[in-house]
């Protein structure tokens, strides 16, 4: 893993909202309904993260080769790239413009990388959304996506250390609706109950 990072120190004023759960937890179903809210807010940007596996009805991430990934990554073309479950992730440079410009960025990331983030960045918060491991066990069989290799390793992870680095953290185990509003209150920077 690493970073690019301004040389004056911790990118800002804007926000960095990390979000980060297991495997199965709907990460990308509350991150899509959150950003069907915001597209008229000009000041919440989704960037799509640069994976290298092909895009699905899943998540809609950049599909790039593993060469063209570390031709990319040896340019300098990412803010923070990771490896996981066999692929290499990025977030696109673009971010930093965004950050600077005083806008809020949401991303799906890798608990491994939110170390290293909340010091590249002035303003971050981390949102765990996570499930009870009955539910991850049904959406991960239902979701049967290859490249998530064997479900029963993915379960076996301790999802623990990503909720103890959260900011806030989402049960997401009853509407995704109802979730994904939370969701885009933590965004806005809003307070709100359960």
């Amino acid at each position: 893993m690493a970073m690019a990072q301004d040389e004056a120190g911790a990118i800002g004023p804007g926000r960095l909202v990390l979000v980060v759960g297991p495997s199965g937890a709907g990460k990308d179903t509350l991150l899509r309904l959150a950003q069907a809210a915001c597209i008229e807010d000009h000041d919440i940007v989704f960037p799509r993260r640069v994976v290298t596996r092909e895009s699905s009805a899943a998540e809609d991430n950049i599909a790039m080769s593993f060469d063209d990934f570390r031709r990319a990554l040896d340019h300098g073309d990412f803010a923070v790239h990771w490896e996981a479950h066999g692929h290499s992730y990025a977030l696109p440079l673009e971010i930093n413009d965004d950050i600077r410009a005083g806008r809020a960025v949401v991303v799906n990331v890798s608990r491994t990388v939110i170390g290293a983030l909340r010091k590249a960045y002035a303003n971050v918060v981390v949102v765990a959304i996570t499930a009870p491991p009955d539910v991850l066990a049904q959406r991960l069989a239902a979701r049967a996506r290859v490249s998530d290799g064997n479900i029963a390793d993915r379960l076996a992870r301790s999802v623990d250390d990503a909720a103890t680095l959260a900011d806030v953290t989402i049960l997401n185990a009853g509407s995704a609706d109802y979730h994904s509003r939370q969701l885009v209150r933590i965004i806005r920077n809003e307070c709100w109950h359960e």
